[in-house]
């Protein structure tokens, strides 16, 4: 730490540090436009000019000005961020970077939450004086997510920066020279990055615009908004959500020190419009062969408990999709020997199998931050651009990490992105990966090895064997694949922290398991060893966590003991399972209550619908791949736009339910009511009473606010419906008040702000003013709880026999997970739609000889008794024999994978 002194007064700082980032650190406004936290200084907007003195025996010798981005911390340097000249000189700037601007806030969409707009006005920059012609930009077609308006560009340089430098995007860059200069691409067309969305909050102005949110505007402040976490994946990613409405109309990133941090990938960005769907159940709906017939709640709630007394025996199905509250909430209706997790049995084993890897291996799980601390990645069957996108915008930084700490070791400070870009050294640290079939991370990995699962598991278990010092001699593979495990061996024993990833993509518990012999392995080699192993689902851990029973056992129970109804929340269980098989357990079951807020084929299948909550609808807690239990709170009340609807959380309709079943119930009123029950049943989960606040918390005698102060329309919003406005709804389970009556912040929830707003900061730069990176520890604090903090370390090396470990097809089915579709909900949304294309199927170029079929040709086969025609794709890496299907995706369900095909020839072309 050293001593400075600005505006007359002392600060101790830390020298790794640019000035600007002291300067915001301290409270100053300081503006700035191509400085960003993570992309570092260049020095090329000239906006964030300071003073800086020279003193000799008290005396101020010599005074320039300098651009505080690119001035390295001294001790007791001087400086002066407010000296008359200094200001000028910002004024001047901003006026010569504003000359071709078109001045179109009004009609822009960033107007309100724009960067620009705070600097302008922060430097005192309001009069026009420009009087001549200004250059004209054409702008691009970029995709459904984004627009494109270039002539509002100041040449900040932060998008190539973002997208080619920081997320290794190469469809995207700057051309021309001096000042005429284009950011975008050689030809229009859809960004190919999967991180693209994040130009939307990178740049700071309205070049880049969300186009979902284009497709309803409203300006920021006339929107109501929640802390969420993305639902997506299994990550975890924190996000602000907004609504207008009753729509949801968009999603920003919420600053999280240890997951996502600034960026999130586009599904997580993009995806919500699935919660605007017209079609979606809204009544409570009595269904027969004959009619449907909508219900009051009374007559609802009578029914469902008509039909369970009935029941000889029902079972419940629960949802990973959903909230553990929700799970929770049928597990007790139900019993735990007729609770189902609604996933299959390798699905339930493989995460039971992680479960008990976070719990009992010792092993360390990093955060998505920490990931890009590694120095050695091994990447084991897992595609996780696809899976896991965040984490492998993670992986690239841990790959370029080693640049950077050289240049670092060669006095070029980690702020100074210029200096590194053009360090002399391009040293990466290594990744390694097998797969079916090629990856996204394929152009940043030093070996990659493309094979069957069988092939893969003996690739992996000869790089277990030979760090094991066991004499192993390696069969099954040339000299090429040799020499390829040798490298990766003697990488993994030099490194110091390597890191080992899989998860749940091939349906395979061995994958895992090959991914915690390689890490123990490891770690007995006194390697710091991480592993990461990726669950299927958002919330797979939360709902396996109560231990139910699969959707074999289910099937096996409705066909041999009796079981004549079932409770399925929030499952599509035609996503899972095939139609053929799913349709005959249906027609032996007399009575299906389903709750859902999607139009489902299980919904279709339904005798009496509930409509639940969406989880943009719905407060509750989902657990991510570490075993880190996040709150997400509901956005806004459905029933506030139209009374007659009869939207509820699940787990209310759940509970309405067993009351009237059984009188004697447990009154629960809120969600801190349930929770109660809930760590009852499971200790495990008792440390959640502290993931936030009770929702009996007030602030000042307030709740927190969902909407700005500046909201507006709001007495306007029901006029069509009446002309008197309602009180608004009370929210009984959280902290939060709906729309702008409450405390407009409290630091001390911060981690659970709704919106990014700071006096004179109203644009998502607020978050780069105020984060862990500039040491303001005390805002926007990491939000969630691990479960497994007590780690045992008594996880015994596995071994595994492999011989006739899989039956040998000639034709055998494998996944190609997407990241835009292959998840149940994101399919269902209108902007995903457009990204996702036709179905296919791809086969190995040689057995496209075989079978005399070319790209784009139609392909017949036969999969568990259903005939399937798709267009052809080939490929040269994916193994003999192997179909590969877009499972979730199109009507091809996941117990496809791995299943014997039959049949196979070609088609004729439609």
């Amino acid at each position: 730490m050293v001593v400075i002194y600005i505006d007359k007064k002392s600060y101790n700082v830390s020298r790794k540090e640019n000035l600007l980032q002291v300067c915001l650190s301290k409270g100053l406004d300081v503006p700035f436009f191509c400085w960003h936290p993570v992309l570092g200084s260049v020095g090329s907007c000239r906006q964030c000019a300071v003073k800086q003195y020279t003193m000799v025996d008290k005396n101020i010798k010599s005074s320039s000005i300098v651009m505080s981005c690119m001035t390295q911390i001294t001790d007791r340097m001087i400086i002066s961020t407010n000296n008359p000249e200094v200001i000028q000189f910002r004024k001047n700037i901003i006026e010569l970077l504003m000359l071709n601007h078109p001045h179109d806030c009004p009609i822009c969409a960033e107007g309100g939450n724009c960067h620009l707009q705070d600097m302008t006005v922060m430097t005192g920059h309001n009069n026009r004086r420009y009087k001549f012609s200004k250059k004209i930009y054409k702008n691009q077609y970029l995709g459904p997510f984004l627009t494109h308006e270039m002539n509002r560009c100041i040449s900040c340089y932060r998008c190539v920066r973002f997208y080619n430098d920081y997320a290794d995007g190469d469809d995207f860059g700057v051309y021309g020279a001096n000042n005429k200069l284009y950011f975008g691409k050689l030809k229009s067309g859809d960004l190919e990055s999967e991180y693209s969305g994040n130009l939307v909050e990178v740049c700071p102005t309205g070049v880049f615009s969300d186009k979902t949110h284009l497709h309803n505007f409203n300006r920021k402040w006339d929107m109501q908004y929640a802390p969420s976490v993305c639902h997506f994946c299994s990550i975890g990613c924190n996000i602000s959500a907004a609504e207008r409405y009753g729509e949801l109309r968009r999603i920003e990133n919420r600053y999280h020190e240890s997951i996502n941090k600034f960026f999130l990938c586009d599904l997580g960005r993009f995806g919500y419009d699935y919660n605007n769907i017209l079609d979606r159940p809204k009544y409570i709906t009595k269904i027969n062969k004959i009619d449907m017939r909508i219900l009051n709640f009374n007559d609802g709630i009578q029914l469902a408990v008509n039909l369970l007394k009935k029941s000889s025996k029902f079972i419940g199905i629960g949802s990973a999709r959903s909230s553990i509250e929700n799970n929770f909430a049928l597990y007790n209706l139900v019993g735990k020997k007729n609770f189902s997790t609604g996933m299959s049995k390798i699905k339930n084993d493989s995460i039971n199998f992680i479960i008990d890897v976070l719990q009992n291996s010792g092993l360390y799980v990093p955060t998505i931050t920490e990931v890009e601390d590694y120095d050695c990645i091994l990447i084991i069957g897992e595609d996780i651009t696809q899976t896991a996108a965040r984490l492998a915008l993670a992986v690239r930084q841990a790959v370029k990490k080693k640049k950077i700490n050289q240049a670092v070791a060669n006095n070029i400070h980690i702020w100074n992105n210029y200096g590194i870009n053009n360090f002399r050294n391009n040293a990466r640290n290594f990744l390694f990966l097998t797969s079916n079939d090629v990856t996204r991370l394929d152009d940043i990995a030093e070996i990659t090895y493309f094979d069957n699962f069988s092939n893969q598991i003996l690739f992996i278990q000869s790089i277990i064997n030979i760090i094991s010092n066991k004499k192993y001699k390696i069969n099954n593979f040339n000299s090429h694949i040799i020499h390829k495990i040798n490298f990766i061996v003697k990488a993994l024993l030099r490194s110091k922290k390597p890191l080992i990833i899989s998860g749940m993509k091939n349906d395979e518990i061995i994958f895992l398991q090959l991914a915690v012999n390689v890490a123990n392995i490891l770690k007995k080699k006194n390697k710091d060893v991480g592993l990461i192993l990726l669950p299927s689902f958002a919330n797979g851990i939360g709902v396996s966590l109560m231990q139910g029973i699969s959707l074999e056992e289910v099937f096996y129970n409705i066909k041999y003991k009796n079981v004549d109804s079932l409770i399925i929340l929030e499952n599509d269980l035609y996503y899972l399972v095939e139609k053929l098989k799913l349709d005959n357990v249906f027609n032996k079951i007399r009575n299906v209550i389903v709750l859902d807020h999607q139009n489902t084929h299980t919904v279709k299948k339904g005798t009496l619908i509930f409509p639940s909550a969406s989880f943009f609808e719905s407060s509750g807690t989902i657990i991510n791949y570490e075993g880190r239990a996040q709150r997400f709170f509901q956005v806004y009340d459905p029933s506030y736009y139209n009374k007659d609807v009869g939207i509820l959380e699940s787990w209310r309709w759940l509970y309405y339910i067993h009351k009237k079943l059984y009188p004697n119930f447990l009154k629960w009123e809120s969600l801190d009511d349930l929770l109660k029950t809930f760590f009852l049943f499971f200790p495990l989960f008792r440390d959640l009473k502290n993931i936030s606040p009770n929702a009996d918390v007030r602030f000042i005698g307030q709740k927190i606010a969902r909407s700005p102060n500046r909201y507006s329309g709001r007495t306007v919003m029901r006029a069509h419906i009446n002309e008197h406005e309602i009180h608004q709804p009370q929210d009984k389970d959280t902290i939060f008040s709906f729309s702008m009556e409450g405390i407009q912040h409290s630091w001390k929830y911060s981690s659970y702000i709704p919106f990014y707003w700071f006096p004179g900061w109203n644009s998502a730069q607020s978050w780069n003013k105020f984060n862990k990176y500039i040491n303001y520890d005390k805002i926007y604090q990491n939000s969630g709880l691990l479960l497994f903090k007590e780690k045992k370390n008594n996880y015994n090396n596995l071994t595994y026999v492999y011989k006739n470990l899989f039956k040998k097809f000639k034709w055998r089915v494998v996944s190609y997970y997407r990241l835009f579709g292959s998840e149940e909900m994101s399919q269902k949304s209108h902007f995903i739609k457009q990204k996702l294309k036709t179905v296919f199927v791809k086969i190995n170029f040689l057995d496209a000889l075989d079978i005399n079929i070319k790209n784009h040709d139609f392909l017949y086969f036969t999969c568990l008794n259903m005939e399937y025609c798709l267009k052809v794709f080939i490929s040269r890496n994916l193994s003999r024999g192997s179909i590969g299907l877009p499972l979730g995706m199109f009507g091809l369900p996941h117990s496809l994978l791995g299943k014997e095909v039959t049949n196979v020839r070609r088609g004729k072309n439609l």
